[in-house]
C-alpha cells in the first residue's frame, strides 16, 4: 500500500508521541555543567566566550581591562581592522553603496582602490547570472513556503553546475564564492516570486534580470519589485543593512558552522548549506521576525501610546503575562554586547531617516520608547551579570518593513550579506586551519549492562 507523508503522520502520530516522552526522559542534570566545569554554548556564566580560534577577518569587542577589571564599553565591530562606522560613513559622505567595498575587503584584507572596486564589482555582476534553465528546473518545478530552506536547497543544487565542485584549492573555493555572494540575491528573489505564485492568491509571475549597473542592494529592490522602482534613500539604506550583516567574527553561530564544516573537506556548497541551516534558526537569523510579530502585539494591545502605558506594558511582557508568554524582549540584550551595539546604533539613524520618508515617525518613536523602557526595566528586575542593550535586529525588521520588504525574506536578507563573511572565513580556515574541528563532551550516564531482548 502506498501512503504519502500525511497518511504516515495519521498511522504513526500516537506512536511517535509515546516515543517522544522517552527522549524527555533524559534530561542531563543541570548541575552537571557546573561540575564538570562545561561552558554551555561554548561561554563562560558571565557570557565571555571561549577561546577556540584565531581570525585576521574581524572583532568584536565589548569589555576593557580597567584597572585590572573587566569593564563593560561600548560595543565596537571592525572588518580587517577598520572600524565599520568609519566604512559605513565613508560610503555614505561619498555617495556611493558599500557593500561590495565590504565584500572585497573582507575576502582580501584590504580596501579597494577605485579601478580595483569596479573591476570586482563588475565582476560580481557577470557571475550575478545563474546557470541555464536553473530558475526553471529548480527553483520554479518546487518552490517552498520558507525561503532558508530553498536557498540550501538550490546552493546543493549549484553543485550539479559546477565543473569542478569538489576542487578546495584557495582559487577554486574562491570562484565559488563569489558566485554564491552574487547569485543569493538572485535566487532568493527569485524564489519569493515562486512562492508567491504557486501557493497565495497573487496571480502574477515577475522574473526580473538583474541590472549590471546596479549595486546588490539595487539589484535586490529592482527585481522583487513588479514596477522595478525604488528611491535612492531606499536603496542607500539597505545596502548600510547588508554592510552591517556582512560579519560578525568567528564565534557566531553560522560562521562557527562554516569553520566546522569548512575544517572537514567538504566542498563550498556543503559548508555553505550548513551555515545557512544554522542561521535559518529564531535565535540567529529569525530574530526580527519574532521582533516585528512582538511590536504588532504591542500595537494592537497599548491604546494610548503615553510612555507610561508602554512601560506598564513591557513590563507583563517580562512578567511572562503579554505576547508569547516567554518573558523575552526580543531584540534586546546580546552575547557579546553590553552598553551597546554599533550595528543597532547605525541602523537606528538610517531607520529614523527612512521613517520621515515613509510617514511612520509615530512608529519609530514607539520603537525608542519600548528599548529605553525594556532596558531600564531588565537592569533594574532581572539577575544578569552585564548591562543590556537594543541589538541589530531590534531595527532591521521595521526598516526591511518600511522598504515593503515581504517577512519570508527578512533572514534570507541576513544570508545575502553574512555569505560575504561566511566566505572569508571558509577561505582563513582552509588557509590557517589545517586541523578538523572537534570539541569535547563529556559523557555522565554510567556503564550498564546488556540484557537480551527477551529478559528487557
Amino acid at each position: 500500500m502506498d501512503f504519502n507523508d500525511a497518511d504516515l503522520i495519521v498511522k504513526y502520530s500516537h506512536s511517535i508521541s509515546e516515543l517522544a516522552k522517552k527522549t524527555k526522559e533524559n534530561v542531563i542534570d543541570p548541575s552537571f555543567y557546573e561540575k564538570y566545569d562545561v561552558k554551555r554554548g561554548l561561554r563562560d556564566k558571565n557570557g565571555k566566550g571561549v577561546l577556540c580560534g584565531l581570525t585576521e577577518i574581524s572583532e568584536v569587542t565589548a569589555w576593557e581591562t580597567i584597572d585590572g577589571k573587566r569593564t563593560p564599553v561600548n560595543g565596537t565591530l571592525c572588518y580587517r581592522g577598520y572600524n565599520v562606522k568609519d566604512l559605513v560613513g565613508g560610503c555614505i559622505s561619498d555617495n556611493r553603496f558599500g557593500f561590495e567595498e565590504t565584500v572585497y575587503l573582507l575576502l582580501f584584507g584590504s580596501l579597494p582602490q577605485k579601478r580595483d572596486l569596479e573591476e570586482f564589482s563588475e565582476m560580481l555582476a557577470e557571475f550575478r547570472v545563474l546557470p541555464k534553465n536553473f530558475v526553471r528546473d529548480v527553483i520554479m518545478k518546487s518552490p517552498s513556503k520558507d525561503m532558508m530552506n530553498m536557498l540550501a536547497r538550490c546552493v546543493l543544487n549549484l553543485y550539479s553546475y559546477d565543473p569542478d565542485p569538489d576542487n578546495i584549492s584557495i582559487p577554486n573555493v574562491l570562484r565559488q564564492c563569489l558566485g554564491l555572494i552574487a547569485q543569493l540575491p538572485m535566487i532568493s528573489a527569485y524564489s519569493y516570486r515562486a512562492y508567491r505564485y504557486y501557493n497565495t492568491n497573487d496571480g502574477s509571475l515577475v522574473i526580473h534580470k538583474p541590472v549590471s549597473e546596479y549595486s546588490t542592494a539595487q539589484n535586490i529592490l529592482h527585481v522583487l519589485r513588479k514596477d522595478n522602482q525604488f528611491t535612492d534613500l531606499e536603496a542607500k539604506v539597505l545596502d548600510v543593512c547588508l554592510t552591517l550583516h556582512a560579519e560578525h567574527g568567528g564565534g557566531n553561530a553560522s560562521t562557527f558552522a562554516t569553520h566546522l564544516a569548512t575544517s572537514t573537506g567538504t566542498d563550498t556548497y556543503s559548508s555553505t548549506a550548513v551555515s545557512l541551516g544554522s542561521l535559518k534558526g529564531p535565535k540567529h537569523g529569525g530574530a526580527n521576525i519574532k521582533v516585528m510579530q512582538m511590536f504588532e502585539n504591542i500595537k494592537e494591545n497599548v491604546g494610548k501610546r503615553t510612555e507610561s502605558n508602554i512601560y506598564d506594558y513591557v513590563r507583563k511582557i517580562l512578567d511572562k503575562k503579554a505576547f508569547d508568554r516567554t518573558g523575552l524582549i526580543y531584540g534586546i540584550g546580546h552575547a557579546v554586547y553590553t552598553l551597546s551595539d554599533p550595528r543597532a546604533e547605525i541602523l537606528k539613524v538610517y531607520a529614523g531617516k527612512l521613517a520621515i520618508e515613509k510617514g511612520r515617525e509615530d512608529e519609530f518613536r514607539l520603537y525608542d520608547t519600548v528599548a529605553r523602557a525594556a532596558c531600564e526595566i531588565i537592569s533594574e528586575n532581572k539577575n544578569i551579570n552585564k548591562p543590556v542593550t537594543p541589538n541589530v535586529d531590534f531595527y532591521s525588521g521595521f526598516v526591511y518593513s518600511m522598504l515593503n520588504l515581504p517577512e519570508e525574506l527578512f533572514t534570507p536578507l541576513f544570508a545575502i550579506a553574512r555569505i560575504a563573511g561566511w566566505s572569508a572565513h571558509r577561505i582563513e580556515e582552509l588557509v590557517s586551519g589545517g586541523k578538523i574541528i572537534r570539541p569535547a563532551y563529556e559523557c555522565v550516564l554510567p556503564r550498564r549492562a546488556y540484557k537480551p531482548i527477551e529478559r528487557r
